[in-house]
């Protein structure tokens, strides 16, 4: 990519949001774009970032065996108030809701009611299961209190999926499967979560999970214990047979060591049972050939909490001014490296552009910044702005057929042949 095609200016930051510093950064570089509350545009670079996340997460959950399908957001009043929930979302503002001569229709705030509907039509027998399907698509939530940007919008994208079994111990086991799922869908991701003890609440069922991020911008407390790694939402407490409960479903009988933090939920998986199966008539045909209902399981990502955490997590501070920009993990930076040309010498923009078309040869992602508009001090600041994992300044301390390569995360710096770079890359 060449920045001059993309229209982008230096920013002066000022007036950073403490809060959520990072996210600050991106809407005053206009990497994102705000159109009301709780709803975003994405510039060029965090929509890649987005992407790249969402292509470990499909890359991830279909090597778990997990089928990706595509389900509409604007649905029919009908399949919501089959599952008795359309009332309830109504009535407490959540749903979106548009009305026309063809009917009532609705903006899926969640995805249950219309893949039960898909997975009716596929799974008639039980030689069709077990299966899980997935998604990524929008959501919407007509939030009252919008939050954080990202992490708590009225439009945002979402991985959804559910799993379709014959009884409860394969249910179990395809809960645990989607478990470990996501918890390398993290640890490739680049963001450090802990698997805690959740509430259902109003999605049924009898056992639920949620993927945390401890982070001081959370608005969740949880009681966590670092050193056995068992941790429970404060709301499991409310209980009256929380004692049994964490016995019986998670092994834990003592909580005395777990200590109150704040943490930001990225992901949450449940064992729904048969609840939506029996609001919604979901059956298949059994070995006997009697009609039985399906033991479903629900798995959820929030897409961009996930980025705008990853954002936060990356966040990087100049000593004497603060927060300044971020170094994206290379599993999810969209270019590798920043090549930073002194664009009034020709030799050395000549030199910046035949790096950059080799490594374009070598399908390594770069960003040649041949803007003619901007010192080189500025160049070397856009560089952190948009995250990017390296940086190659060509200018008056380059010589000779060597350049240096900064590793903008650690600050280290190591000279290499011009003829190495596509191979440094590719390590």
């Amino acid at each position: 990519m060449k920045l001059s095609q993309t229209g982008m200016g230096t920013t002066k930051l000022s007036n950073i949001d403490e809060m959520y510093p990072a996210q600050s950064i991106l809407m005053q570089t206009g990497q994102l774009v705000q159109y009301g509350a709780g709803i975003f545009g994405y510039n060029t670079i965090p929509l890649l970032v987005r992407k790249n996340i969402e292509k470990i997460v499909e890359e991830t959950l279909n090597k778990y065996g997990c089928i990706e399908v595509l389900l509409p957001t604007l649905q029919p009043d009908t399949i919501w108030k089959n599952s008795g929930r359309y009332d309830g979302y109504v009535n407490d503002g959540t749903m979106l809701i548009t009305e026309s001569n063809k009917g009532t229709f609705c903006l899926a705030p969640t995805g249950e009611e219309a893949m039960l509907e898909f997975a009716r039509e596929k799974l008639k027998s039980y030689k069709n299961m077990p299966v899980t399907f997935y998604q990524i698509g929008e959501k919407y939530r007509n939030e009252i209190r919008t939050r954080g940007y990202l992490l708590r919008g009225k439009a945002f994208p979402m991985l959804d999926a559910y799993s379709f079994d014959l009884n409860e111990e394969n249910m179990a086991k395809s809960y645990k499967n989607v478990r470990k799922a996501f918890i390398e869908i993290f640890e490739k991701i680049g963001l450090d979560v802990i698997v805690i003890v959740a509430d259902n609440g109003a999605m049924g069922g009898k056992k639920s999970e949620e993927f945390m991020l401890i982070s001081s911008q959370g608005e969740d407390k949880i009681l966590y214990d670092e050193k056995t790694k068992i941790g429970l939402n404060t709301e499991i407490l409310e209980r009256q047979d929380y004692k049994e409960y964490l016995k019986n479903e998670y092994g834990i009988e003592d909580i005395s060591s777990l200590k109150e933090i704040r943490t930001m939920e990225l992901g949450h998986i449940f064992q729904l049972g048969t609840r939506y199966s029996e609001m919604m008539n979901g059956k298949y045909i059994n070995k006997e050939g009697n009609e039985s209902l399906y033991y479903m399981g629900c798995y959820g990502i929030g897409i961009s909490r996930t980025l705008a955490a990853l954002y936060e997590e990356c966040l990087i501070k100049d000593k004497k001014y603060g927060p300044c920009g971020f170094v994206l993990p290379e599993s999810v930076a969209p270019f590798k490296v920043q090549i930073v040309p002194k664009i009034e010498n020709e030799e050395k923009t000549r030199l910046a552009n035949k790096i950059y078309e080799e490594l374009k040869k070598q399908g390594i992602d770069a960003i040649l910044d041949d803007r003619d508009t901007q010192t080189m001090g500025a160049k070397i600041k856009d560089c952190k702005i948009l995250g990017t994992p390296y940086l190659i300044v060509i200018g008056d301390k380059q010589e000779g057929e060597t350049v240096e390569i900064e590793n903008m995360k650690t600050e280290e710096k190591v000279t290499i042949k011009i003829s190495d770079i596509p191979k440094f890359f590719k390590k």
